[in-house]
C-alpha cells in the first residue's frame, strides 16, 4: 500500500505536469488535503481550471499518457460533474488520484475543501443544499421496490433495494445532524445513539425471511427520520410504507 510520501510525491507530479501546461489557469487542492486532515488512507485530491476554448478532456489526456509513463497507471476513468471532468485514476499502491479540470470561467471554490495552490479561480456559489425531495421519494420507492423483488424471488436485488432504503434514511439523519449526506461522509460522525438501531436493518443474508425483516427495520428508520424532517408527509407516507414493508399500518380508528 501507498505511503504519505508516495502520496506527496504523485501530488508533485500532477503539479509540475499542470504549471508546466501553459492551457493549466490554475489549480487547487482539494478534498482533506486541502484542510489539513490527511489521515493513512486519503488519497489524492486535485482541480485544475482549464483555458477556455481549450476541451479539458484532451489535457486530461495529456497528461494521463505522461503519468502512464511514470510513476504508471492502473487504470483510469471519467466522472462528469456540470462543466467539471474528474478524472480518477488508480496509481501504484493502490493510491487513487483525481484530477479535476474545470473550464476557467467555472473554476472556484463551492466548498471549503479547496485551496488554490497556483493561478486564478474564480467566486463560485456555494452547492446547493441536499435536495430532501430527492431523498424522501427514492427511500419510499425502494420500499416498494424490495417488496416487489422479494415477491418475485429476485433475493439479490431485494437486498440491494433493502440496503437503499437504510442508507436513505442514514442519509435523512446526515441533514438533519448537519453532516454530508453524499457518499455516506457524515455517516460515521452521527451521534452513537442514532445509528446503533441501524444496525438491526442490516441484511443478514438473502432467505426471504430475513429481508423482509430487515425491510420492516429500514422502513422504520426512514419514518423515523421522516418524522424528524417533515412530520405531517410521516404521517401521510407511514401507512403505505408500513403496509409495503410488509409492517402494521396504524390503527386510525
Amino acid at each position: 500500500m501507498f505511503t504519505a510520501d508516495d502520496r506527496e510525491r504523485i501530488r508533485e507530479r500532477v503539479f509540475a505536469l499542470a504549471r508546466a501546461d501553459a492551457r493549466a489557469t490554475g489549480g487547487a487542492v482539494t478534498g482533506s488535503g486541502a484542510v489539513d486532515e490527511l489521515d493513512r488512507w486519503s488519497d489524492v485530491d486535485t482541480s485544475f481550471g482549464i483555458a477556455d476554448g481549450v476541451e479539458p478532456e484532451a489535457v486530461l489526456d495529456d497528461w494521463t499518457a505522461e503519468l502512464e509513463q511514470d510513476p504508471g497507471v492502473v487504470h483510469w476513468w471519467d466522472l462528469r460533474h456540470g462543466p467539471t471532468i474528474y478524472r480518477v485514476l488508480l496509481m501504484p499502491g493502490e493510491l487513487e488520484l483525481n484530477i479535476a479540470a474545470t473550464p476557467a470561467r467555472d473554476f472556484g471554490a463551492v466548498g471549503p475543501k479547496f485551496r488554490l495552490v497556483f493561478g486564478e479561480s474564480v467566486d463560485r456559489p456555494p452547492a446547493p443544499p441536499p435536495d430532501l425531495a430527492l431523498l424522501i421519494g427514492w427511500g419510499w420507492l425502494y420500499v416498494l421496490s424490495a417488496r416487489t423483488a422479494i415477491g418475485r424471488g429476485r433475493v439479490w436485488q431485494a437486498e440491494r433495494y433493502v440496503t437503499e432504503v437504510r442508507n436513505h434514511a442514514l442519509a435523512l439523519a446526515c441533514v438533519r445532524h448537519g453532516e454530508p449526506p453524499a457518499y455516506a461522509r457524515g455517516v460515521d460522525r452521527l451521534p452513537a445513539d442514532v445509528l446503533a438501531p441501524y444496525e438491526e436493518a442490516l441484511v443478514r443474508s438473502v432467505y426471504e425471511a430475513e429481508l423482509r425483516r430487515a425491510l420492516v427495520a429500514s422502513a422504520e428508520l426512514f419514518l423515523g427520520e421522516l418524522a424528524a424532517t417533515d412530520a405531517p408527509l410521516a404521517d401521510r407516507l407511514r401507512d403505505p410504507v408500513r403496509a409495503a414493508a410488509g409492517g402494521h399500518p396504524q390503527n386510525r380508528s
